[in-house]
């Protein structure tokens, strides 16, 4: 589906798009990668490790920005919405910017794509949009409502919308595993809560899901990929064996267990072999064939948590996830 076409992604320079575009680039040789971002720094980073390559392309641009997301657009067959304010201290302290980039901007997108007729758009949500605790997640939520309800209002336009939702990513910037391992050497890891579990999921699974979405979407679906959970406890051992562990209290907006299907979602939520379709309420889309295919609806008060999961990341998987991926961890 991606040969030889026209791709952008916005907030193209975190960790999602520093490894969408090497896999992407070798997998389906796309004639453009465009990587739309606000922070110039960042973009000349990322512009090194392509060299000379003419079909990774950079845009200096915000989605708050209407009129150049429309510039940006120009040719464009299919999207990828990455952009956000995400951080979820700073969003509560900063709620009037994380609702302009989250909500305002995704606003802007899907406006955009409809009027440049792109083809397909893939927005990247997260566990917290699942019964949202902290601002964060509430616009996350309210931009997973805005592209799912996207479809309607393109009308007679081709222009369709789909959601990828995932939790903790292994590795990547700012998360849990390169915080314990920048720390282990001090002997003292911080845990929240000793009941605290977390959902496990690399980024190339992520980029597999984007694809999946691409391939497989008629409009307005959520996906959810299956993916193993860890106790947080268990995780921090895992990266230093011989650190204690110090219990701090869970912080404003943080959540026991990540949560991806609410027991609400299960109505219109179908289980496939690696992944769920949490599909439309409108407009009767959840009851549409050629949205379902094989699919198998989930049964009532149904809820996928990283609690509940029946699949579980052992020490040794993850010890072994971090010897192979040594040099990354933390990177992008």
């Amino acid at each position: 589906m991606l040969n030889d076409a026209s791709i952008l992604i916005t907030g193209g320079t975190g960790s999602f798009g520093n490894t969408f575009v090497p896999m992407t680039l070798a997998k389906y040789n796309p004639k453009k990668i465009v990587i739309f971002s606000r922070d110039e720094m960042k973009q000349w980073e990322m512009q090194k490790k392509f060299g000379n390559d003419e079909r990774v392309r950079f845009f200096i641009g915000d989605v708050r920005d209407r009129d150049r997301l429309y510039r940006a657009l120009d040719g464009i067959d299919y999207v990828v919405h990455a952009a956000a304010t995400k951080i979820v201290p700073t969003a509560e302290y900063n709620p009037f910017e994380c609702v302009k980039t989250n909500i305002n901007g995704a606003m802007n997108v899907i406006d955009a794509c409809i009027d440049k007729r792109v083809k397909r758009v893939v927005a990247l949500s997260t566990d917290k949009a699942s019964s949202p605790i902290n601002l964060y997640g509430a616009t996350k939520l309210a931009s997973d409502k805005l592209f799912v309800a996207g479809n309607s209002y393109a009308a007679a336009h081709d222009t369709r919308f789909a959601v990828v939702r995932y939790g903790n990513v292994m590795g990547s910037r700012g998360s849990v595993i390169p915080f314990f391992m920048s720390i282990k050497d001090k002997g003292v890891l911080p845990i929240t809560d000793e009941r605290m579990t977390r959902f496990m999921i690399t980024l190339e699974q992520g980029v597999d899901l984007v694809w999946h979405a691409f391939d497989d979407m008629v409009g307005g679906e959520i996906y959810v990929k299956k993916i193993p959970s860890m106790k947080v406890t268990d995780l921090a051992k895992a990266v230093a064996p011989r650190a204690q562990l110090e219990f701090i209290g869970i912080r404003p907006g943080e959540k026991l267990h990540e949560q991806m299907i609410s027991e609400e979602d299960a109505f219109y939520t179908y289980e496939y072999t690696d992944h769920f379709k949490i599909l439309p309420a409108i407009n009767g889309w959840s009851n549409s064939p050629a949205r379902i295919k094989d699919g198998v609806k989930v049964v009532e008060g149904f809820s996928y948590t990283s609690n509940n999961n029946p699949e579980w990341m052992s020490d040794a998987e993850l010890q072994a996830w971090m010897v192979a991926n040594a040099d990354g961890i933390g990177k992008i």
